[in-house]
């Protein structure tokens, strides 16, 4: 449920061009990455590499500076 929420959280925010939505799917993936760098301490070098190859490309393309600089902050209403 909580992931869910997450998820749903972070396509608003990614569908709205909000910096925390950009952040938000940044922390995500990199969770991923994490989790399938301990698959493959664990002895699952398949899964693992697959999944730290496949999230860490995505990672690598949110982090490039096109990608960031498509997402604002929330502009002030003065």
């Amino acid at each position: 449920m909580l992931l869910g929420l997450t998820l749903a959280a972070a396509a608003v925010g990614w569908f709205k061009r909000r910096i925390w939505g950009w952040r938000l799917a940044i922390g995500v993936i990199a969770t991923q990455v994490l989790g399938d760098a301990i698959n493959i301490s664990l002895g699952h070098f398949v899964e693992g590499g697959f999944g730290v190859a496949i999230a860490g490309v995505l990672l690598i393309y949110l982090l490039r500076p096109e990608v960031r600089s498509f997402f604002r902050p929330p502009q002030n209403a003065d």
